[in-house]
């Protein structure tokens, strides 16, 4: 057969094995030679062999059939391979080899990981909050504090950006308290704003209809006028 032909036949008949066991066999607890038996129980069932001996397996590796043995013991007692009954091609009651039970433990294994991964992420941006919070109070928060952050989070279903924002409003609005914050952001809940940019523009919309300038302290100062521009005040929802 000619060489070009043999290469793509070997491109076009791929080992079929995912990704996630590569890169996690170790955390599973498997080791090398563990792992490698695998590849090739799933590469004799490709080729319609389901039940391979430890003799045919041990053929294409470089352990001896005792070690195999041992290694495929192993397996089936840490519950990474199981034993189970299939019909063959002729209909026939066989055993064969099930890899489910492996593919179930790294399906764990992964989603136990992408937890630890959220809570992780989750701290870091609590730490953070706690850390813009102190930088605006000029003072630690106390405990009872972090919890309401925690609350605004948790039970509120609030971003970090958006309890950030709410933080900003109450500076710009020189009202730096935890109960005016809880406020404006119950506003945005109740009025549907969900990102930083509607937060922007419903605190505009606010203003402009709440603001009706009026002409105080009238003096001819150079044909000025001085006007006093009011701020809206989320917890009375009116001017001041």
């Amino acid at each position: 057969m000619n060489s070009e032909l043999m290469i793509q036949q070997y491109l076009d008949v791929p080992l079929t094995i995912p990704t996630a066991l590569i890169l996690n066999y170790k955390n599973l607890g498997l080791n090398e030679e563990q792992f490698l038996l695998i590849l090739h129980i799933r590469c004799f069932s490709q080729q319609g062999n389901h039940f391979p001996t430890p003799n045919e397996l041990q053929a294409r590796m470089s352990i001896d059939e005792v070690k195999c043995t041992s290694q495929l013991k192993e397996l089936l007692q840490k519950g990474f391979l199981q034993i189970e009954e299939k019909h063959d091609e002729d209909g026939r009651l066989a055993e064969a080899f099930s890899l489910k039970p492996l593919y179930e433990k790294l399906t764990v294994f992964l989603t136990n990981e992408t937890i630890d991964e959220k809570k992780d992420t989750r701290k870091n941006e609590e730490g953070q909050l706690f850390r813009r919070f102190e930088e605006e109070f000029s003072r630690p928060i106390t405990p009872m504090e972090m919890e309401m952050i925690s609350m605004w989070l948790d039970e509120d279903g609030h971003i970090p950006q958006m309890i950030e924002a709410a933080l900003r409003e109450a500076v710009v609005s020189s009202k730096l308290n935890f109960r005016y914050i809880d406020r404006i952001l119950y506003e945005w809940k109740r009025n549907g704003v969900r990102t930083t940019q509607q937060a922007r523009e419903h605190g505009e919309r606010i203003r402009q209809h709440q603001q009706q300038p009026k002409i105080n302290n009238t003096e001819a100062n150079g044909g000025q006028f001085k006007r006093r521009h009011p701020q809206y005040n989320w917890l009375q929802g009116e001017k001041r």
